[in-house]
């Protein structure tokens, strides 16, 4: 079984690469759905974003990953009216969850019949907010962007506010995804959602932000199995990448959390040939 290196990633082509990427687990034997939906509409000509139709997205989204004929029903199969549930967000000040995302999410959880009172909407605090040491559900959602350690920032590293950040940062962050097993969390995910809107494929150093580095995409990832959605995520940020750095230039770091996550692990499924990607909406420029 091939294992993802710097090298690979310098020379190799975007396939190769992928293919390392993607590495397939025997530990990792079901199959996984994950739901691109992209809307020409999502976001305006100044990329301010459309609650509509981020509504509409997250919608079909939810209903044909599970299956259901109405996205209440959808959401009623993962939180039920008693319990609590936190929508664990991401305020990075350059590139945040966008206001439209959460509360498409709440209005559903709300439909549910789950009270206000035991929703809550959090990033930086969850450690210490009650609603989500109490949390029975949690809805895990963010942009999609680089990392200059960790090489992708997606779903598997939004978790990292349950614990101490530094912890995960050695070699890569490449134990990430055992960040799911974490007692605040293990048993509590319920979905996970990458803001393909508007992603960053390129950094340059911690906290590095610039415009030249996003695009308009207009899309949402959306799974419930959090290593195959963030799987995914990688090969969107490797195709735009090659498309506008040239084949030669990957992520660095090397992401090998995604790949770990599953073949050392067994949490997930990293290898695109286990992974039903289901495509909606508008095609133009899927790139995937």
């Amino acid at each position: 079984m091939p294992r993802i290196t710097r090298r690979d990633f310098v020379a190799g082509s975007a396939t190769t690469v992928l293919g390392a990427a993607m590495a397939h687990s025997a530990s990792s034997a079901d199959r996984s759905t994950v739901i691109l939906i992209r809307d020409a509409d999502a976001l305006d000509d100044r990329s301010a974003v459309n609650a509509e139709v981020i509504q509409r997205m997250l919608d079909e989204a939810v209903m044909r990953l599970l299956g259901a004929d109405s996205p209440q029903n959808a959401f009623r199969k993962m939180v039920s009216p008693d319990q609590t549930v936190g929508i664990k967000t991401n305020v990075w000040n350059y590139l945040p969850t966008p206001p439209e995302v959460e509360n498409a999410i709440k209005r559903r959880v709300l439909d549910v019949g789950v009270p206000e009172e035991k929703i809550g909407i959090d990033d930086r605090t969850v450690k210490e907010n009650p609603i989500f040491q109490n949390a029975d559900s949690i809805i895990n959602v963010r942009p999609l962007r680089t990392h200059y350690l960790s090489g992708v920032s997606g779903c598997m590293k939004n978790l990292i506010m349950f614990s101490e950040p530094i912890k995960w940062h050695p070699n890569s962050c490449q134990d990430l995804g055992l960040l799911q097993t974490l007692p605040e969390v293990k048993g509590k995910l319920r979905l996970h959602i990458l803001c393909a809107l508007t992603p960053q494929f390129h950094g340059r150093g911690a906290h590095h932000f610039s415009r030249r580095y996003v695009w308009n995409y207009k899309g949402l990832i959306v799974g419930t199995d959090v290593v195959a959605v963030d799987a995914v995520a990688l090969r969107l940020l490797m195709a735009k990448r090659t498309e506008v750095l040239g084949a030669s230039r990957a992520l660095p770091p090397v992401p090998i959390h995604i790949e770990r996550a599953d073949k050392v692990h067994g949490l997930g499924n990293s290898d695109m040939a286990n992974i039903d990607l289901v495509k909606l909406g508008w095609q133009e420029n899927i790139l995937i």
